[in-house]
């Protein structure tokens, strides 16, 4: 049985600190609020839609912490205040924009890659980012966590195919210590599973999250464990930020970043190559620069591949090779992400 450590001293200043659970539920959902806690409250009127984009708000204000005062072209701002744009119609842009539904193999579980079965665990997420790829996603329909993760883990022990289990969502580090220990005590009597693995955004947006229960639990995995991260701007990377990736490692994760390509944020050889810099400081590598997936509603955000190219060759010149991400596109159907 993995359980967390309820029993673990914690440093007295943690006492007065609010808990990530206070933090999740202050984050700011008025983009007229937002405006205003970056000093840029009278460009409202130009700056945010008319009418609603049917995704809603929602950033961490650590997070906002991060972003540059008064500059509305700040790359933290620009990846999660909405827009005009995003009620544009674009061909080629659609609801499910990387074949997600076509790949269900059982109720929140999804089989697009040989060996690998990927858990959409819940739907919550500490940040809206707008041009994620799931916007669209009928999570109310689709959760791996529901009635205690039974079905995704029936799918698990029933393959012995799958060797990788991949924690998604949203972002699975939503979900309390108690009920990640619920699918990770299951993985842990799965023989046939090697390697666990977490796609989320929140050591990122929402540090205070990587609290020493949830240390406790990755810890006293057999398998191991890969967290792939998600930062796309080294302003994103700060103390904290830097401080909940020790814990993890600590924890003995292996630590990776997945990056997106973005117009206006960090498409520029300047801006990645800093990234690249920035997360190794912190003790992450990076994984992949992904082309944008083209969900409805985030066609301004796109890179034309020539660019895009261009600037993963001028990382190649500029940095060692470890630290130069790959270019790759996720491609609906394709048997792997298929690089550029």
């Amino acid at each position: 049985m993995i359980t967390a450590n309820r029993h673990r001293a914690q440093p007295a200043s943690d006492a007065v600190r609010p808990s990530w659970q206070q933090l999740w539920r202050d984050a700011v959902t008025d983009p007229a609020e937002l405006l205003a806690l970056v000093g840029l409250a009278d460009r409202a009127a130009d700056l945010l839609p008319a009418r609603d984009t049917g995704f809603p708000l929602r950033v961490p204000r650590g997070f906002v912490a991060r972003m540059r005062h008064g500059d509305p072209n700040d790359p933290l701002l620009r990846q999660v205040l909405p827009l005009a744009a995003e009620l544009d119609a674009a061909p080629g842009f659609a609801l499910d924009a990387v074949g997600d539904m076509a790949a269900r193999s059982a109720h929140g579980v999804l089989q697009k890659y040989h060996g690998r079965a990927l858990l959409i665990a819940t739907g919550s997420c500490a940040i809206n980012c707008r041009y994620c790829f799931r916007r669209h996603f009928p999570y109310a329909d689709e959760t791996a966590a529901a009635n205690r993760w039974q079905a995704a883990i029936a799918a698990l022990a029933a393959d012995p195919g799958v060797d990788e289990a991949i924690l998604s969502g949203g972002d699975p580090l939503s979900l309390s210590n108690a009920k990640l220990a619920e699918f990770l005590t299951a993985v842990a009597g799965m023989p046939h599973i090697r390697r666990v693995r977490l796609h989320t955004r929140l050591p990122v947006v929402l540090p205070e999250r990587i609290d020493a229960g949830l240390a406790d639990l990755l810890a006293a995995l057999p398998q191991r464990v890969a967290v792939v991260l998600h930062a796309n701007h080294a302003n994103e990377l700060d103390a904290g930020v830097a401080d909940a990736c020790r814990r993890l490692r600590d924890a003995g994760a292996t630590l990776l970043n997945q990056s997106v390509l973005l117009a206006g944020i960090n498409d520029d050889e300047a801006a990645l190559a800093a990234l690249s810099e920035r997360l190794f400081d912190c003790g992450v590598l990076p994984y992949y620069l992904h082309q944008l997936d083209r969900v409805q509603g985030a066609a301004h955000f796109e890179v034309d591949d020539t660019v895009a190219l261009a600037l993963v060759e001028a990382l190649r010149n500029r940095l060692p090779g470890y630290l130069v991400p790959k270019l790759v596109r996720e491609i609906a159907g394709a048997p792997a992400k298929t690089p550029l």
